[in-house]
């Protein structure tokens, strides 16, 4: 929401009138789709009318059948099978789906989420050592596992069977400037990400893999579709959680999640609902990235994600109850923490030591190892630059990654391997552990070889086309919902206009920081704007491109010289049985 920020325009091109006559849509709804790069009409359709019916086949993906098959013969010796998950909601939601589909076949199968200080992320030899010992003959990952190289290697060791559904890139080591990729002597592993995987989508999330697994499982047992469908409101809420591309495949997941958990059965989601304040059938996106959401990574941040997965799986509805509300206490914790974290980690970065680094790599010993993700992406939306932040934890320094869009921080981060115990992630964000005098050497050598430079720090702001807000009416509005859900490489759509006066600014809400706007269109529309950015910011630029008076006349609603352009998205606001047209103002110049 910052006025420095770079402006783009799309400027692509198709027969949007004839499409939108085609679908009975507004032409605007075919823009917005073309800049998302749907262009085919069958792409079209999915993404308009798109349901369970398009998804794709997962006996595409590669090494289902071996571990499905595994998996039943497993079954049919009666032998112990445990399920290791991973901490954030992408684990939880994971292991909640095997453990409800593995759970049908067998009375030997148990669940570990790793106990973030104690195991850190994902399998590691405590857990292994803990399965051997308590008699565990399979072990299936979800969330994890692509990584485990030696980790596995000690479990086969002992005798073991694993098996791996994971999504996480393949872990690989460079010889040479040549990336090889790196096979662990897993039994079976179902990651898209594997070269040979046939199947589309490479961007499910760990919770949609163990979906996939359990449909194929399902089928060859001869349990109905219908039942493996109710898992996927479940795969819908980690699939926005863990931040995926909400693009083809995965947003028919999560419409048809939303679908389905506007009537859940599930007694601990139904709780969860209760406890955030959020009628089920109101239930969108947005709820599951910002308010559900954090509430099951709290538990994993501050104590232990078995709770969180307690919750799902529990029948009683009074018992589900008191875990919700726990976990919403938590969560409120967890904000209180980040605030004080971001804040540190945010002068930090500000100093002069750091003004030169195109990569920030913050070492802040004191702050909860749980939260240092979150407080790396309040810095990277601070700075507009990838950002590690690390804390010192039991044994070592452990810490989480946040990048940009011109920066993969996982093949950058192949590049210094080295330098870490343990690593892995995406292009967007990662997790590392590494001796703590190392951290001065990874941040001069990630440095070193970054391939940034100071002109590709300025956000970018990707703007779908210019649209007066003269052609804006509620219907429009109301078609723009068809876009939905919104989320990661599916945004909501944001337009431009220029020349805009403004009649009257008011300063609202309890705390002084909602901004009221009203504007003159350059063909003399009156319209009303809300801001909710940093209003000293916005004050201080009008200040300095028109003068204190006219800033002075402008919030007391007299004449004043000044215009601006806004990049916006159109709502409705109700009030008291009123509807009306309002601009949620997105960045200004």
């Amino acid at each position: 929401m910052k006025a420095n920020s770079q402006w783009f325009v799309y400027n692509k091109k198709a027969d949007f009138f004839g499409l939108a006559k085609k679908f009975n849509v507004d032409p605007v709804i075919i823009r917005v789709m073309r800049n998302r790069e749907v262009i085919e009409e069958e792409d079209i359709r999915r993404y308009l009318t798109g349901d369970s019916s398009d998804f794709y086949n997962p006996h595409l993906l590669k090494d289902v059948e071996i571990l499905t098959d595994i998996l039943i013969e497993k079954f049919n010796e009666n032998k112990t099978i445990r399920i290791i998950g991973d901490y954030d909601i992408d684990g939880v939601m994971s292991s909640y789906i095997l453990r409800v589909g593995l759970g049908k076949f067998s009375n030997n199968v148990s669940v570990r989420i790793p106990d973030r200080k104690k195991d850190g992320y994902g399998l590691n030899m405590n857990m292994i050592d803990a399965a051997y010992e308590d008699g565990v003959d399979t072990i299936i990952t979800c969330d994890n596992g692509i990584a485990a190289i030696d980790e596995i290697a000690h479990a086969k060791e002992l005798g073991m069977t694993v098996l791996v559904t994971d999504h996480h890139e393949i872990p690989c080591k460079i010889v040479d400037d040549k990336k090889i990729t790196l096979r662990s002597q897993a039994d079976a592993i179902v990651n898209p990400h594997q070269e040979e995987c046939e199947y589309p989508n490479k961007k499910l999330c760990g919770a949609a893999v163990a979906w996939k697994v359990i449909c194929v499982l399902y089928e060859k047992m001869g349990i109905p579709s219908e039942e493996a469908d109710e898992l996927i409101e479940m795969a819908a809420f980690a699939t926005v959680g863990d931040v995926m591309d909400l693009v083809g495949e995965n947003r028919i997941i999560v419409k048809e999640g939303l679908k389905r958990i506007r009537n859940t059965k599930n007694i601990g989601m139904k709780a969860l609902l209760a406890a955030c304040n959020i009628e089920m059938d109101q239930v969108n996106a947005f709820h599951f990235g910002f308010v559900l959401g954090p509430c099951i990574n709290a538990s994993g941040r501050l104590e232990t994600a078995i709770r969180a997965l307690e919750l799902f799986l529990e029948k009683n509805p009074l018992k589900a109850k008191t875990i919700a509300e726990e976990l919403v206490t938590l969560n409120e914790e967890r904000k209180e923490l980040t605030v004080e974290g971001t804040k540190e980690a945010i002068e930090i970065a500000n100093s002069k030591e750091y003004e030169n680094d195109t990569v920030l790599v913050l070492y802040l010993p004191n702050i909860p190892e749980s939260i240092v993700g979150i407080i790396a992406g309040r810095v990277r939306e601070s700075q507009y630059k990838p950002v590690f932040v690390l804390t010192k934890g039991e044994e070592c320094a452990k810490g989480s990654g946040r990048s940009i869009e011109e920066y993969s921080m996982f093949d950058e981060m192949c590049k210094c391997r080295e330098l870490f115990i343990k690593f892995g992630g995406h292009p967007m964000a990662a997790g590392l552990s590494m001796e703590e005098t190392k951290i001065n050497e990874f941040r001069k050598k990630i440095n070193e070889i970054s391939p940034l430079v100071n002109e590709k720090l300025t956000e970018k702001v990707h703007i779908d086309f210019y649209m007066p807000v003269d052609y804006v009416t509620m219907d429009l509005v109301r078609q723009l919902n068809v876009l939905a859900p919104f989320g990661k490489a599916n945004e909501k759509p944001i337009f431009v206009d220029k020349n805009l006066k403004i009649r009257r600014m008011i300063v609202m809400g309890k705390n002084k920081n909602v901004l009221k706007l009203f504007l003159i269109s350059e063909k003399g529309a009156e319209v009303t704007a809300i801001y909710f950015g940093d209003i000293n910011e916005f004050e201080e630029y009008l200040i300095d491109k028109y003068g204190e008076e006219e800033v002075n006349n402008a919030f007391l609603g007299k004449n004043n010289k000044i215009l601006i352009s806004m990049v916006y998205y159109p709502t409705i606001n109700a009030y008291n049985n009123n509807e009306s047209l309002q601009f949620q103002m997105q960045y200004f110049h």
